[in-house]
């Protein structure tokens, strides 16, 4: 190929529908969920997180629902993936043999926000969210009658982890903060330094986001075996929490996400119509099962 501006702007089109077609054809479960919140700026502080509303009887003057500050902040991080193409191979038309790599960068970037968001859940059971407690804790508080008692999003355990989610609100369990989405750039002018010092033309992906917890009330963490019993016993966890002065929340489990572990455990329970001594699976298609590697608990 002679190099010059029309040939390396139509190769840097083609690249960059290359990666777009990686992209868009990447299978990404994150906004299953997690909600996406658009940032306008280095980091992004939730004050309203801890405030469930609910709907009540109009009785005489409005009561108005006053959001309380938690202070809690997600800060945006930079993300990039580049990779440089030799001047030579170009020259000598060899340039082809990147396109898979170029087409792996779409599908890794739509892929990234995956392993934000469910990498999360990995880090609940030792990170805080907004009320200062560990994601999954035994003492989130709560007021009842004016004093804080301590409510639970766990059993605990040592085993496989698995996640019980309430994702049918507007508000979901994690947030995923989107900065800046993925574009993809190249630098291939002779005066660039990557091109006049090492005959190498750049083209790469960068972007900004985060990802960061939502409400604990809407997840529930277990490193219990995954059986029915275990799995009664977070659903009735989850559907019979109250929050400040005893209202019930109206959580419903929708999804149950799982590491590869415990996938077999997830279909059996969840995708079975029928038990092993022939009784109907009282649980068969409660929730939709999320399988992701990146859920594993240090």
């Amino acid at each position: 190929m002679i190099i010059n501006e029309a040939n390396l702007n139509a190769m840097f089109n083609g690249f960059k529908a290359t990666y777009k077609q990686g992209f868009e054809g990447a299978a990404s479960q994150w906004s299953t969920v997690a909600m996406k919140v658009p940032s306008s700026t280095e980091k992004e502080t939730y004050g309203w997180l801890g405030q469930l509303p609910g709907m009540r009887e109009w009785i005489g003057d409005r009561e108005i629902k006053n959001l309380i500050a938690k202070g809690f902040t997600v800060e945006n991080r930079d993300f990039e993936m580049t990779v440089g193409v030799p001047r030579n191979k170009i020259e000598d038309d060899l340039y082809g043999i990147y396109t898979p790599f170029v087409a792996d960068m779409g599908r890794a970037a739509a892929a990234r926000p995956d392993e934000l968001v469910f990498s999360l859940l990995a880090k609940g059971w030792t990170e805080a969210c907004y009320d200062g407690q560990n994601f999954f804790d035994t003492d989130h508080p709560v007021k009842e009658n004016g004093e804080d008692v301590s409510v639970a999003n766990t059993d605990g355990g040592t085993g496989e982890p698995w996640y019980l989610l309430d994702t049918s609100r507007a508000i979901r369990p994690l947030i995923f903060q989107e900065r800046r989405t993925y574009d993809f750039n190249s630098l291939t002018d002779p005066s660039d330094e990557n091109v006049f010092m090492r005959k190498e033309y750049i083209y790469g992906v960068d972007a900004r986001g985060a990802a960061g917890f939502g409400l604990w009330q809407l997840a529930w963490g277990s490193r219990q075996e995954l059986t029915s019993a275990n799995y009664a016993i977070a659903r009735k966890n989850m559907q019979t929490l109250t929050g400040d002065e005893g209202r019930p929340l109206g959580i419903k489990p929708t999804v149950l996400v799982v590491g590869p572990n415990n996938e077999q455990a997830a279909l059996k329970l969840i995708n079975a119509t029928t038990l092993e001594n022939g009784e109907s699976n009282e649980w068969h298609n409660t929730v939709q099962i999320v399988v992701t590697p990146w859920v594993k608990a240090s």
